[in-house]
């Protein structure tokens, strides 16, 4: 469903939503430019951020300066691309504003923090901190830019993205002061590693308040001694993906390496519990818990209930939750990855035309704060819990709905007692006539042929013999 636009665009009724909701969504998307404006100093930017936030939320199949430009009306994109470019204003208040944001609607106590880097395939070498490497998204080794988020996750599963940094190679880019100069990047920039880019992310949300229990990540993080220890220092419950090679340390004082264990435990260790759900239903596997020396930390090892694959995991539970929580945190690093998809194909994430630091921080931070509006309308929409149609189950796959079909309600017929099995009941009252809209033929069983025009007559049969003949049997 369109939003309105300077342009005025038509909106087509579905039926799906009401009027007086999207009048509702429309003003809350004014209530969120009303917020914006402080972040802009010029009028005219104030205005090119509307357009963009517009354009970002736009059912257009890509999402750069040039078609939403077209979109909003504007005669060509220079006006955008000289406000994601040049124009004065900052993104780190627009940042804050989006998490702001979402604090606003989605804060929790219980909220879980998850990390997680995602790749942006590019061509050239001229996008700020592109260089050839290996990129999880992609599957591969290619030429990209990697950049790291950080996900607020409520108990409900609402997610949306709160925080974000670019990942700048050392060698190829940070050594390279003229090749830094070209693309933008701020004097004095240095190199961090993605688990120290958390780190900066996580110190930023506690020091605005942001409320969570937990924090969860894949491998690449939670085999990082310097982001553990510090979340162990302020105390942060952690569930992080580990390496099989991860070395434990048992309550018996016996060192191993974590996937050795797996194979020393009875069977009455596993529990067979759901992470989560998915595209195809709930995440389904078997868990073991493993206790280690130190009573605040604690192993898991995950075991797929199809073809036996493990993974391992290192919990920090200073807290000690019970084994069903420590598996829902678990589960709770694939919104994340919900997050990338809802990003890229609804606002276009990762359809930027910019080069420039500055350009691309500000267009990931706008696609950012048009996914949480979207996140949260969700959110409301899901929290009061309107009827949506209910479907034809007459409809088979593949067939079309008559266009002229009109709904039918189910209203189950009062119950009438049989005459002969009480003979004390009330006669039947006369079966009730239908209006003349309401006549139609009944199909009958079999068809039958019609009788041909030009039918020839009966011929008679010969009459029967008066006398048995040779051939007959005498009775």
């Amino acid at each position: 469903m369109e939003l309105t636009s300077s342009v005025r665009p038509q909106v087509v009724y579905d039926g799906a939503v009401t009027r007086e909701e999207l009048d509702g969504w429309n003003s809350e998307l004014e209530r969120l430019f009303a917020q914006m404006g402080p972040v802009f100093y010029r009028t005219e930017s104030r205005r090119h951020a509307e357009q963009y936030l517009r354009g970002l939320l736009a059912p257009i199949q890509r999402k750069n300066g040039w078609t939403i430009a077209e979109h909003v009306g504007e005669p060509e994109p220079k006006a955008l691309q000289r406000f994601l470019n040049l124009s004065p204003w900052d993104v780190d208040r627009l940042l804050e504003l989006n998490r702001d944001y979402i604090m606003e609607h989605l804060a929790s106590p219980l909220a879980i923090l998850v990390a997680d880097p995602t790749g942006f395939a590019k061509k050239g070498t001229k996008s700020v901190g592109v260089q050839r490497q290996y990129s999880g998204t992609l599957g591969r080794i290619d030429n990209c830019q990697i950049a790291t988020f950080l996900a607020y996750v409520t108990p409900d599963r609402d997610r949306v993205l709160l925080d974000r940094r670019l990942y700048l190679p050392k060698e190829s880019w940070l050594a390279d002061q003229a090749r830094c100069d070209e693309a933008g990047v701020p004097a004095g920039t240095d190199f961090k590693t993605r688990p120290q880019q958390v780190t900066e992310m996580i110190d930023a949300a506690r020091t605005a308040g942001v409320p969570f229990a937990w924090f969860t990540a894949d491998e690449e993080f939670g085999q990082n001694p310097g982001l553990r220890a510090y979340l162990e220092t302020a105390r942060i419950s952690y569930v992080m993906a580990v390496p099989k090679t991860t070395p434990v340390t048992d309550t018996a004082g016996r060192n191993s390496e974590i996937q050795h264990l797996a194979n020393k435990l009875n069977h009455t260790a596993w529990q067979r519990r759901a992470c989560g759900i998915g595209s195809k239903g709930f995440r389904v596997y078997d868990w073991a818990l493993i206790p280690a020396a130190d009573t605040d930390h604690e192993y898991m090892i995950r075991r797929s209930i199809d073809d036996g694959e493990l993974a391992f995991y290192h919990c920090y539970n200073p807290g000690h939750a019970g084994f069903g929580e420590l598996v829902n945190v678990a589960g709770a690093r694939w919104p994340i990855e919900e997050c990338f998809g809802a990003a890229k194909n609804e606002v276009g994430l990762d359809e930027y035309q910019v080069r420039k630091y500055d350009a691309w921080h500000r267009h990931i931070t706008l696609a950012m704060l048009a996914h949480s509006f979207l996140a949260i309308t969700a959110h409301h929409a899901k929290k009061t819990g309107r009827n949506r149609p209910a479907p034809d189950i007459t409809q088979r796959r593949g067939t079309r709905k008559p266009c002229n079909a009109r709904p039918t309600t189910y209203t189950p017929t009062p119950h009438r007692p049989h005459t002969r099995r009480n003979p004390q009941a009330p006669p039947h009252s006369p079966r009730p006539t239908r209006r003349p809209d309401q006549n139609r033929t009944r199909a009958a069983l079999v068809k039958m042929a019609a009788c041909p025009s030009n039918a020839r007559p009966p011929l008679p049969l010969p009459p029967p013999p008066t006398s048995p003949g040779p051939n007959d049997l005498a009775l």
